[in-house]
């Protein structure tokens, strides 16, 4: 009887060369999945803040003495955004002294700034609406996440800012 010795395998045999090429293409498909996801990241959002770091570290101190004489007055300032068509927005402020009473005569700017997208950021100028209410329109605003700045000046002073991140429905 004579055997015959045969290199072949059984179909579905896992060997080393196998588990190496299961091994490399997974992590082939995880490292260009990543840098696509890098190239994405970086090329969307340059990461600056400011501008200068160094001016805005000269107003620092200025603008913690705006903060203490804002808290002084205790000025009660609300915010509301309600949709208006499928793309506008209004804008409400209503602006209470110490007192509860309205505050007439100011100057409301607000700034709806995009977290992620500087250049869609949007400016509202808001006009007194009587009642120490300030309105403003909106023209187009995409839903999501954005960043409300309001300031508020009376005499050509700035008597109040706010930040705060509000949600914008579809």
């Amino acid at each position: 009887m004579t055997m015959v010795r045969s290199n072949m395998k059984e179909p579905g045999t896992i060997t080393g060369k196998t588990v190496l090429a299961w091994l490399l293409g997974f992590f082939g498909v995880v490292f260009a999945a990543n840098g696509v996801f890098v190239y994405l990241a970086v090329g969307s959002f340059p990461g600056v803040v400011v501008d200068s770091s160094y001016e805005a570290g000269q107003s620092y101190n200025q603008e913690i003495a705006a903060a203490k004489a804002q808290e002084q007055l205790h000025w009660q300032v609300s915010s509301e955004l309600v949709r208006v068509g499928p793309d506008g927005a209004r804008l409400m402020i209503t602006a209470a002294d110490a007192g509860g009473g309205a505050l007439y005569g100011l100057s409301v700017n607000a700034l709806l700034r995009n977290p992620v997208q500087e250049t869609a950021d949007v400016k509202v100028r808001l006009a007194p609406d009587g009642g120490g209410r300030y309105v403003g329109e909106v023209d187009h605003v995409p839903a999501g996440n954005w960043m409300l700045i309001l300031e508020i000046e009376q005499d050509g002073q700035r008597k109040f800012r706010s930040e705060n991140r509000i949600f914008v429905k579809e």
